[in-house]
This record gives structure tokens, C-alpha cells and sequence, in this order.
């Protein structure tokens, strides 16, 4: 490993590095970038001593001594090299250039760009240059369309994976505009709100034979995304083939593509026009289309490549808090080591991500009969059940048998026994169910 104009080495962390004006650098840089502490210039790992201590003090020097906000926009890691601990800093390009100094403000002591393997000051005119053509409409800067919002899903998220808000949050999480009203973030990830993502099912190869269209939605963003993952999972049928020797479990999709893609399409989503991501399933594909295109300045190679240019940093940070994206610049690998290139395809807005139905899973299965549920295990027939009902509030029994291959009776029974979990409330028609 060498340096490069996206790659920096640092042997040794201090307080005296100024480990700011190399993330400024990368940050102001067109394609970001990665620094490594503990890797000696000529390439060679050494290590970091108090590793875990080191962290924390460089993820709190980025959060606090450098504007405008970098949170979203950076993952400090430890990584393995050669079998030596490492510090991994990935930086990607931010939106609002140009970052700086918070002390030096933006002046050639506080701007920094990558030149070559150096980070230089950034000359006036280029500070002046990129401030003009920052980008303003970030959703951070758009106030919210309501102003009494709550937060409690939020909260819920955020204490399953052991992390607490305090009464300052809404500063934290960069939910406020400049003049402290809500912005469309908050908006977002509130507990109500107006967007709804909608995942329809076809019979066919084309938009001709609609089998049903939910709406996931008016909710936080982030259990609007566990909803349309729990119904992409209901969908994603498992098909056993047995032979004498073996026996081979094929999905429809692969599973953890359609997740990292569906993440994707719902984080870097262009909500400025208020256009949400739509999910659409075919008997020979699963179709995700995302509003907005690649981002201004970004290539179509430097996107497959992997260049992170989050077009909702803020999102972006709180998904990847809740554990529900594991590292900037994750998800692209993932489906193309897959799928390739070929599964996107573009136009002047939209970004389309075709996933084709497996090779080897048979093509005349009855559609609604899923194979990856066994009869006599009650265990996973009501996890599909508590999917199922995830996924559409107001399914009726014979809805649920029907899409299981069982009886009425059995469903009756088995929710039955799920009483303290599940309760269905309201008339038999019209009603719906609730989780307790």
C-alpha cells in the first residue's frame, strides 16, 4: 500500500497532529479520500498504542473543531493489517464546501485542499468559488412542512443499540435550521409525517397486472425502511432443491443485496421535491428506483468505483448510529460484486437498480405460496405471520392463510397463542392489527 491523492499515512496520533486540516483536505476533495494512523510512510503498519482512547479523541476533535458540520460525512474503524491494529478514517466529499477550521473560519489558515499526496491551503479564489456554488437546498437547510413534531420512535431506535438522546438531540442529530425551527430531516425521521413508500407486486414481467401496492410510510424514515425490508423479506421466497447427495436453498434475491440496496435508495433518496423511493416486484425482478440522480461532479466510473458523496449526510449519520448501515461506502461493493454494473441504469433524475429473479430458482412456482415456510415448525410460521402483518396492518385471516398454504384455523390458532404479542383491534372488516 502507498499514498495516493485518496490515500494519507500517519505513523503516530497526537493532540499536536493536526489531524483536522488533512480531513478538511480530503473533505474539499472532489473524490474524498482515507487516512491511516499507525502506517508508516513507507507503507509498512506499526500500529496505535491506547487504540480505542485514540478513537474517541479523533471522532470528538472532527465533530466539534471543524464546519460546516462533518457528522455523516466520516467512519473512524480499527482495521486488521498484517495483523496489526490500524486507525482508518474514510472521508467522503462533502456537499457544502468548503469545510474548514471553526476557529480560522473560511480563510486560507482554515481551508485546506488535496493536492497530489499533500493537503495545501486552499487559495482565496477557490474558497470564494466553492462558497458560491454550495449547495443550500440540503435538507438540513429546508425547514420542516410542520413544526410540532415528535421524536418518540427516534428515541426507541436509538436505546436498542444502548445509545441514549439527551434533551439536546435535536442540535446533536442537526435537526434544526440556522434559525432553530425543524428542518425536513426532522421531518423525516418524526414520528408523523406526509411520505409513504410504496411497494407494489405484479403478476407479470410489466406494470400491466397489479396483485397489490402498499404504502409504507408516515412514519420515521427509519421504521418506514424496516417495514419495506420485513416485506421484501415476506417476498423473498426460498426454493428447496434435493438430491441424493445435497440439498440447495436458492432465494428469489440475495438477501443481503436487497438490503444494502434498499438503504441506499432510501438514504441518498432526493427528498428535496418530495419524491420518495418506490419498490416495485416482478416475476423476473426486483426493480428499486430512487429520485435524484448521480451527484454534480461525481462520474459514472467514480460512482461504481465507490466514491461517497452522501447526498443526506445527516440521515446518513443517524442510520449508520442505529447500526442500520455499517460504513460509509459499504453498500456499492456489495451489489456489484453481485450484479455488476449493468443493474443500474440512469435518466435525468432517477436512478433504476434492477435485481433479476436467481438462475436457479424454478420458473413456474405458484406465486403466492412461499417455499421457505416449513408446516410443521410453529416457531417460524409466526415469525412469517408477524412479518406478514408488518408489512400490512389491516390483513385479514384468510389473506394470511392464503399466503402461507395453510388453513384459517391454523392462522386462528396460532395468533391464538401470540395474543400477548399481536392483537387485532376494530370490526373483523375494517379493522386492523397492533403489536404490543
Amino acid at each position: 500500500m502507498v499514498e495516493t491523492n485518496r490515500i494519507e499515512f500517519k505513523s503516530q496520533y497526537s493532540d499536536e497532529l493536526d489531524i483536522e486540516k488533512e480531513v478538511i483536505a480530503f473533505l474539499n476533495y472532489r473524490e474524498g479520500g482515507i487516512i491511516y494512523i499507525g502506517i508508516d510512510k513507507d507503507g509498512y503498519p506499526i500500529g496505535v498504542a491506547d487504540i480505542d482512547i485514540v478513537v474517541r479523541k479523533i471522532k470528538d476533535r472532527l465533530r466539534t473543531n471543524i464546519s460546516p458540520s462533518p457528522m455523516g460525512l466520516f467512519d473512524v474503524l480499527v482495521e486488521n493489517i498484517e495483523g496489526v491494529d490500524v486507525i482508518k478514517i474514510f472521508l467522503a466529499s462533502g456537499t457544502e464546501k468548503p469545510y474548514y477550521k471553526a476557529k480560522y473560519g473560511m480563510s486560507t489558515r482554515g481551508c485546506y485542499i488535496r493536492v497530489g499526496t499533500a493537503s495545501e491551503p486552499m487559495p482565496t479564489a477557490m474558497i470564494e468559488d466553492l462558497f458560491a456554488h454550495r449547495v443550500r437546498n440540503s435538507l438540513r437547510n429546508i425547514p420542516s412542512p410542520r413544526q410540532k413534531l415528535t421524536f418518540r420512535q427516534l428515541h426507541i431506535y436509538y436505546e436498542s443499540k444502548g445509545l441514549m438522546l439527551n434533551s439536546a438531540f435535536e442540535q446533536t442529530l442537526d435537526l434544526l435550521t440556522d434559525d432553530g425551527r425543524y428542518n425536513y430531516v426532522a421531518f423525516l425521521l418524526a414520528d408523523e409525517n406526509n411520505v409513504s413508500i410504496k411497494v407494489a407486486k405484479y403478476s407479470g414481467t410489466d406494470r400491466f397486472d397489479l396483485i397489490s401496492n402498499n404504502e409504507y410510510g408516515y412514519c420515521s424514515l427509519l421504521k418506514a425502511t424496516d417495514l419495506v425490508l420485513d416485506k421484501l423479506n415476506t417476498e423473498n421466497y426460498i426454493f428447496t432443491r434435493k438430491t441424493e447427495k445435497f440439498r440447495e436453498d436458492t432465494p428469489m434475491w440475495d438477501k443481503l443485496v436487497v438490503r444494502e440496496a434498499v438503504i441506499n435508495a432510501i438514504v441518498h433518496n432526493d427528498y428535496t421535491n418530495e419524491v420518495p423511493p418506490k419498490f416495485e416486484i416482478f416475476a423476473d425482478r426486483l426493480e428499486i428506483t430512487s429520485y435524484g440522480t448521480i451527484p454534480i461532479g461525481l462520474t459514472k466510473d467514480e460512482f461504481f468505483s465507490g466514491v461517497s458523496i452522501p447526498r443526506n449526510k445527516e440521515l446518513m449519520r443517524v442510520f449508520r448510529d442505529v447500526e442500520m448501515v455499517e460504513a460509509l461506502g459499504s453498500g456499492m461493493p456489495v451489489i456489484l460484486r453481485k450484479y455488476g454494473r449493468e443493474a443500474y441504469s440512469f435518466s435525468p433524475h432517477f436512478i433504476h437498480l434492477i435485481i433479476p429473479v436467481n438462475e436457479n430458482v424454478p420458473k413456474n412456482v405458484p406465486k403466492n405460496v412461499p417455499k421457505n415456510v416449513p408446516k410443521n415448525v410453529p416457531k417460524k410460521r409466526r415469525e412469517l405471520i408477524v412479518n406478514l402483518i408488518k408489512a400490512d396492518n389491516k390483513i385479514s385471516l384468510s389473506a394470511i392463510a392464503k399466503k402461507m398454504g395453510v388453513t384459517t384455523k391454523t392462522i386462528n390458532r396460532e395468533l391464538a397463542e401470540m395474543r400477548h404479542i399481536v392483537q387485532h383491534v376494530g370490526p373483523t372488516r375494517g379493522g386492523h392489527w397492533e403489536f404490543l
